[in-house]
């Protein structure tokens, strides 16, 4: 008599008819006769109702938890279902150490599993949501991990500010500077939504500290007053989700990983994480938003979603801080803890500055001055600076020495090439004369705008062992320092004092003759002119020289004005 077919053979025959193959190749597929394969079509062989509910009701081996399964964990799980295996396999190894529970560890994982099924608490259970078009705009910040992305070799200390529209699936992000902060919101949002086109009726984010109190109880009342008036003046409503359950913003928090996957494709096959500038690594962001937002399924719904968007501001909202400071005389700033140095002419003066997530715009009287690269400390970091050298170079120039113990010797040295160059100066040079080429040459760098080539230029000279700033200057096509190059070269001869004599010689002769006299014999022979004696005066009187006695030149009328500048210079 034939086996009876197994409900396995039933269900793989079942299967292959359900796939479209004919009754005898069925059969023949899964080893049964056609009469068989009649019969399971007719429904005779169908198993029982009762067999499938029941399955099987023994065991092929011993249980290897038979004596700890309802007597020790069962209790320990309905007390506390949030145990999880290894818990109670190291209870077990400590309670009874003389057996080896290691052995039975994927069968204990395996009976927890089964019980949280059939006797655990309810889950929580996930509510896919359907989003209309213009109703919803969601944005997040996220971190990359893994390796850095270096800018020219230093590690770039950033987030990605992430927005998205869960209806079309169209996409935003940027590079954020420091940490959540309000400005990087402001900023990132307002760019976004120009991005986009409009603004959706609800701006949906997690409980950032920047627009949020986070206070327990009610959330009514709980949003910060600038986050407030940033909704206000783009006519969103704010919400956010509960916090702590980050999967209630599953719009953005799935898109995240997919998006950083995208980026990190990008980087392995470009080769390098290191960029030669931050705008560089910002276009390849910027690409990776494009490829996404470029696909026709996107494109499509965006169409559909920018004719629900509400128009966007015809004004920006303030997305930074404005702060008031004063120049010191060092040609610096202080800002939220960090220096930052200016130029030098602006010293004494009160500036605006408005304080940005990467940058602080500097105003003078509402007048644009410059734009500064802001610094963010690490947390514990202290005495942060940001020193340009070109900006008090021109006054270090006028006396370099100053370069030897400044306080800001380091930072005034742009670089650690540069500092290495300085170190090779010091010991090969007199200090005084070392400190002199170095600023030179800083000069010489400010003004031709090429760090690296002075450098490479200034080390050349420095291994043949003489250095020549002149030289220097012409490379680049400088002019000599400011006020040698306006002096003429003067050739200045030196005058005979016979000539002094002849002058004072003159002085006897009468006025009007325009001939001078003759040199008395003593005075030929002793070479001295007889003086008048000092005493033969009146004390407190002095010997002044009338014009009349000065002798004129020929010309007339012109004559007694060439005498009196004459006798202008003989006094002076």
């Amino acid at each position: 008599m034939p086996a009876p077919l197994s409900l396995r053979i039933k269900e793989r025959y079942m299967a292959k008819r359900a796939s479209g193959l004919a009754q005898q190749v069925a059969a023949d597929a899964v080893g049964i006769s056609v009469r068989s394969a009649q019969r399971i079509d007719r429904g005779e062989l169908q198993a029982s109702a009762q067999q499938q509910q029941i399955g099987r009701n023994w065991r092929t081996r011993a249980d290897p938890l038979a004596g700890v399964w309802d007597s020790v964990l069962v209790p320990m799980l309905e007390k506390a279902p949030q145990l999880e295996p290894q818990t109670l396999l190291l209870h077990l190894e400590q309670t009874f150490p003389d057996q080896e529970w290691y052995r039975r560890k994927r069968t204990l994982q395996r009976r927890v599993e089964n019980w949280k099924a059939l006797h655990g608490p309810a889950q929580e259970v996930m509510f896919m949501q359907h989003h209309q078009p213009g109703v919803t705009g969601i944005s997040d910040f996220t971190l990359l991990k893994g390796k850095p992305i270096t800018i020219a070799g230093a590690v770039l200390e950033h987030r990605l500010f992430h927005f998205r529209l869960p209806y079309s699936g169209w996409c935003h992000v940027e590079v954020i500077h420091g940490g959540e902060s309000f400005v990087a919101l402001a900023e990132a949002l307002q760019n976004a939504l120009e991005a986009c086109g409009g603004v959706p009726a609800e701006h949906r984010t997690d409980s950032l500290s920047a627009c949020f109190r986070n206070r327990d109880g009610s959330y009514a009342g709980d949003y910060t007053s600038r986050y407030r008036e940033l909704c206000a003046h783009l006519g969103v409503i704010a919400t956010r989700n509960n916090r702590g359950v980050a999967h209630e913003n599953g719009a953005i928090e799935g898109p995240h990983r997919h998006w950083k996957h995208r980026l990190e494709q990008q980087l392995i096959q470009r080769g390098s994480r290191d960029f030669s500038t931050e705008t560089e690594y910002r276009q390849l962001v910027a690409c990776v938003s494009a490829t996404l937002n470029s696909r026709t399924e996107v494109k499509g719904r965006l169409e559909i979603e920018q004719l629900h968007l509400q128009p966007l501001p015809i004004e920006r909202f303030a997305d930074y801080d404005p702060l008031v400071v004063r120049v010191r005389s060092t040609s610096t700033i202080e800002v939220r803890q960090v220096t930052y140095s200016v130029p030098s002419r602006l010293i004494g003066q009160q500036l605006t500055v408005h304080l940005r997530h990467d940058r602080l715009d500097l105003f003078l009287r509402s007048q644009f001055v410059e734009t500064l690269p802001r610094l963010h400390g690490q947390k514990g970091q202290k005495a942060l600076r940001r020193i340009d050298f070109r900006h008090v170079i021109e006054s270090l120039r006028r006396k370099p020495r100053a370069l030897l113990r400044a306080q800001l010797q380091d930072d005034l040295i742009p670089g650690e090439s540069w500092r290495q160059l300085w170190r090779q100066l010091l010991a090969a040079l007199p200090p005084d004369e070392a400190a002199k080429v170095m600023v030179d040459a800083l000069h010489v760098a400010a003004r031709s705008d090429d760090l690296v080539g002075v450098e490479r230029y200034l080390r050349r000279q420095l291994r043949s062992g003489a250095i020549n700033l002149t030289a220097l200057r012409e490379h680049y096509g400088l002019r000599p320092p400011r006020g040698l190059a306006a002096l003429p070269q003067l050739q200045i001869p030196e005058h005979q004092l016979s000539s002094y004599d002849e002058l004072l010689g003159r002085a006897t002769e009468p006025a009007g003759t325009g001939e001078c006299p003759a040199i008395p014999s003593q005075a030929a022979e002793t070479g001295a002119v007889p003086q008048p004696v000092a005493g033969s005066r009146a004390a407190g009187t002095s010997r002044r020289l009338d014009a009349s006695q000065l002798p004129l030149r020929a010309g007339g009328a012109g004559a007694p004005a060439a005498a009196s500048s004459t006798a202008a210079a003989v006094v002076a």
